[in-house]
C-alpha cells in the first residue's frame, strides 16, 4: 500500500516482440530476447508493488507472470487492456502499408479517429474499452501500488484521458517506446477523484511500432 493512501499505478509498455518492427495489434507474438532484456532493465530493485495487472497478450503477460513469480505477487489478466486491433494492417511494416494503402498511414498518425485501418478497431471504441479496464483497476485496488504491463496504444488512451489530450492527437502527441514507464497518482478526496501524471520515462530515445 502507498504511504499516504493514494493509488500509484506504474504503466510499462512491453519490450520488443519477436518478429521485428510491424503493426502488431492483436497479433500475439512473445517478447524477443532483446525485449526481455529491455523489460528487466526497466525494472529497479527499489520498485515496490502490491499487485501486477497485465494485458492477456504474450508480449505483456509473459513478463508479468515471470515478475510476479519472482516477487511473490498476484497477477491479474484484464482482457480490456489488450492492444488496439489494426485490422488489415496487422503483421505489416510501415513500408508494406504505404505500398498497399498509399497515404492512409500518414493520415492515421495525423488523426487516428478519422482514419481507422481497414477492418481495424475504431479508436473511440478502443478508448472506451481501455478506460473501462482502467476504471475497474482503480476501483479494485484503491490505495495500492500497481504495475500495469500493457501496450503503447493502451498507454496512449490512459494518458490522453489523464492529461485531457484529444483522441485525435493521442498517437502523435507523445512517444511510448518499448519498456517506457509512466507513473500516475490517483487521489480520492471529498471533492472527487484526481489523477496526475508523475513521470514518463522512456528506456530508449526513439519510438517504435506497437
Amino acid at each position: 500500500m502507498s504511504d499516504d493512501g493514494a493509488t500509484l499505478i506504474d504503466l510499462i509498455r512491453h519490450g520488443e516482440p519477436s518478429g521485428g518492427p510491424m503493426f502488431r495489434g492483436s497479433k500475439d507474438d512473445p517478447l524477443s530476447e532483446t525485449g526481455w532484456q529491455q523489460m528487466r532493465t526497466a525494472i529497479s530493485r527499489d520498485d515496490r508493488w502490491d499487485v501486477i495487472v497485465t494485458s492477456p497478450l504474450q508480449r505483456c503477460r509473459g513478463f508479468a507472470e515471470w515478475l510476479g513469480a519472482e516477487h511473490g505477487l498476484d497477477v491479474e489478466v484484464v482482457d480490456r487492456l489488450r492492444e488496439v486491433s489494426f485490422g488489415d494492417w496487422e503483421g505489416k511494416t510501415a513500408a508494406d502499408i504505404e505500398a498497399a494503402y498509399g497515404d492512409h498511414l500518414k493520415r492515421f498518425w495525423a488523426d487516428p479517429v478519422a482514419n481507422t485501418p481497414a477492418g481495424g478497431e475504431v479508436l473511440t471504441a478502443f478508448s472506451e474499452r481501455v478506460l473501462g479496464g482502467w476504471t475497474q483497476l482503480k476501483a479494485t485496488y484503491p490505495g495500492k501500488r500497481i504495475l500495469l504491463v500493457c501496450h503503447g496504444g493502451v498507454i496512449r488512451m490512459i494518458l490522453a484521458n489523464v492529461l485531457g489530450i484529444p483522441l485525435s492527437q493521442s498517437f502523435s502527441g507523445f512517444a511510448v517506446p518499448f519498456a517506457c514507464r509512466s507513473r500516475i497518482r490517483v487521489d480520492r478526496t471529498p471533492h472527487g477523484e484526481f489523477s496526475a501524471l508523475l513521470s514518463h520515462t522512456p528506456l530508449a530515445s526513439e519510438p517504435h511500432l506497437r
